[in-house]
């Protein structure tokens, strides 16, 4: 068969690009884009290795996924003199290899120079990749890789979907990407994708915006998973109709060649991957090459945990393990795998056959859905897209009630009792909260215990997802901008505090206790129970909700707690007054749920089903 493009040699220009120029190429002279001439420029002579995460090829995983024979390098260069040097790695390379019969002398240019070079891999080749060693400065024109294709071609009309709420700036934009640089082009993606916007804050310019092959359909406020299961209906409803889905957040930057490269991926596999979910990593969007997740799992404790370490992409070394990793035997069998809906691709077939997401608002929709799909999963180097860390966004209203709540739904819808460990993962986090007097937290959590346990019925009804979720906001506790925060402890009498004189290691640090100390925390909840004191003094604590900075809190009656990502805090008081009460209610929600477990369980796992099909969904979204 004639070879099908695969991937570009991609060069961007944009904050992420230029804070870490080695995703895309490592060098020893500047990679400069030239406005006039519309070209990028190898400047001066150096030396220019794109074996990096954007620009070497996925040997391995392409060989794993479809059936490739020849795999091509093509190059358009004019300018210096340079030498072309083949690369690759395999399992146990922290550097790429230059291949010692690849060496390719290019003469001088001024004209275009179009070059194409066989790659030489083998049963170990993990990624492929080549060096310019220029004598001069040296442009780059259409600079990609091909693969030749064993089997004929599948048909893809790839659908992408994001949900927004008042994201216009995100939004607008990736559309803005999308239409640039895959819609107006001349190959068959641009005849074969579309982008479906659900808005759901219904703040998007829709005659500006929308297009030919680009819709936007303003949307009740239903959260992600109403976003998202309308846009699956959409597409199932499209002509021509989708084969597949792809979702996205609102909130991320990304390259539309992570696209192109799902729409050619797509095309290509085997009959064993033809039903397989695409799954693009999470990226950091303030440290560009670092990776959080790329697809994640559920653990013992109905925690949600990254399936892969954190990696560091523009080393070599993580290069090669992000396409090698395998997920232990373990794991794989549980079958608690799942690809967060920031970047997921989803066949239609698998839309059809498990339905739609449930009604959850936002949080656990997308892990909920990946469960009960089971499906295999593909991922590669390159498909990504950069998302703000969660620790910069921390909100209680999502981290203790919508992830109480949802969780326990999903575990239930998905006939997993959540009996064992995430019974004990809500009782920790309800003691932490209490310990460093986070009673508002600690409360959200007793809302979505208890909003979970009145069923599927109560879920079911149109606008509780959004009514429950705005609750949960306006219950948790206030934060104010650092000044107010400074006022409001000096009227508490804590005139030492000064914002200005704290940082990030004062936040976040913490100290030792003794053996004896420890026990006493344990037994009293930082003296709230049993032996109760008032406390003395404060301390400075991070937002974050996982955080026990336990010396730091012992014995203290105020907490001034910090976010500083964006400059505000809070100030805690204990009371242990509250606490008791805190605590009954605890135990009385225990008690009901030990009474009826069973039956709230298991309406869940017979309601799934309608709650997650296209009549469900079309009723409760107005579309029917």
């Amino acid at each position: 068969m004639s070879l099908m493009r695969f991937a570009n040699v991609v060069l961007e220009r944009n904050p992420r690009a230029m804070s870490c120029p080695a995703l895309y190429c490592r060098s020893d002279r500047p990679v400069i884009f030239d406005d006039e001439r519309r070209e990028w420029l190898l400047y001066g002579a150096g030396t220019f290795d794109f074996s990096t995460y954007f620009n070497a090829l996925s040997v391995s995983k392409l060989k794993r996924y479809a059936s490739v024979g020849r795999f091509v390098l093509h190059l358009e260069l004019k300018g210096a003199a340079c030498t072309l040097w083949q690369t690759k790695g395999d399992a146990f390379s922290d550097r790429p290899a230059r291949v010692a019969s690849s060496c390719r002398e290019v003469a001088a240019s001024d004209a275009w120079q179009s070059l194409d070079f066989e790659l030489s891999v083998d049963d170990e080749t993990v990624l492929a990749g080549f060096v310019l060693e220029t004598a001069g400065t040296v442009a780059l024109g259409d600079c990609h890789y091909a693969v030749e294709p064993v089997r004929p071609l599948r048909d893809v009309e790839l659908c992408l979907v994001t949900t927004t709420f008042k994201k216009e700036t995100f939004v607008e934009a990736n559309i803005a990407a999308i239409e640039a640089d895959i819609l107006s082009g001349d190959d068959d993606i641009a005849r074969h994708v579309s982008l479906r916007v659900i808005d759901n804050g219904r703040t998007l310019d829709v005659s500006r915006l929308q297009c030919d092959r680009i819709s936007i359909s303003p949307n009740d406020n239903v959260g992600g998973s109403g976003g998202f299961a309308r846009g699956m209906v959409e597409a199932l409803e499209q002509q021509p109709r989708a084969t597949h889905v792809l979702l996205m957040d609102d909130d991320v930057a990304m390259s539309p060649e992570s696209i192109r490269r799902t729409y050619k991926l797509l095309r290509i596999v085997d009959d064993e991957y033809a039903d397989a979910f695409v799954s693009g990593a999470m990226l950091n969007m303030e440290v560009p090459d670092q990776q959080w997740e790329d697809t994640g799992l559920i653990d013992e404790s109905g925690l949600l945990a990254p399936a892969k370490p954190p990696l560091r992409l523009t080393n070599f070394e993580d290069l090669v393990y992000n396409e090698l990793f395998r997920i232990p035997e373990e794991v794989a069998r549980t079958r608690r795998r799942y690809a967060a809906w920031w970047y997921c691709c989803i066949p239609v077939s698998a839309i059809e056959e498990h339905g739609l997401p449930l009604p959850v608002f936002v949080r656990f929709d997308d892990v909920e859905f990946g469960v009960r799909c089971a499906p295999t999963f593909m991922a590669m180097n390159g498909i990504c897209v950069w998302h703000m860390p969660f620790n910069a966004r921390y909100n209680a209203a999502v981290e203790r009630y919508q992830t109480t709540r949802n969780t326990m739904i999903a575990l239930c819808s998905a006939g997993i009792s959540p009996t064992v460990g995430f019974m004990d993962e809500l009782h920790n986090n309800i003691r932490l909260e209490l310990k460093k007097f986070g009673y508002e937290n600690a409360e959200l959590c007793l809302d979505g215990f208890e909003d979970f346990m009145k069923g599927p019925a109560y879920l079911a009804q149109p606008g509780v997802a959004e009514k429950t979720f705005m609750r949960a906001n306006r219950a948790k506790e206030r934060l104010v901008p650092f000044d107010e925060l400074e006022r409001q402890a000096h009227a508490l009498g804590l005139t030492d505090f000064h914002i200005m004189q704290a940082d990030r290691q004062l936040i976040d640090s913490d100290k030792a206790r003794s053996f004896v100390e420890r026990l006493s925390d344990y037994a009293t909840d930082n003296h709230q129970r049993l032996l109760v004191k008032k406390g003395r003094g404060y301390a400075l604590i991070p937002i974050e909700g996982w955080a026990y900075p336990a010396g730091v809190i012992r014995g203290k009656k105020h907490l001034i707690v910090i976010d500083w990502h964006n400059r505000c805090g809070t100030i805690r008081t204990k009371d242990p007054a509250r606490y008791a009460r805190i605590v009954k209610r605890y135990k009385e929600d225990l008690a009901y749920f030990k009474r009826h477990r069973k039956e709230v369980c298991r309406a869940y796992a017979e309601r799934r089903d309608e709650l997650t099909s296209v009549t469900f969904w079309k009723s409760y979204l107005g579309m029917a």
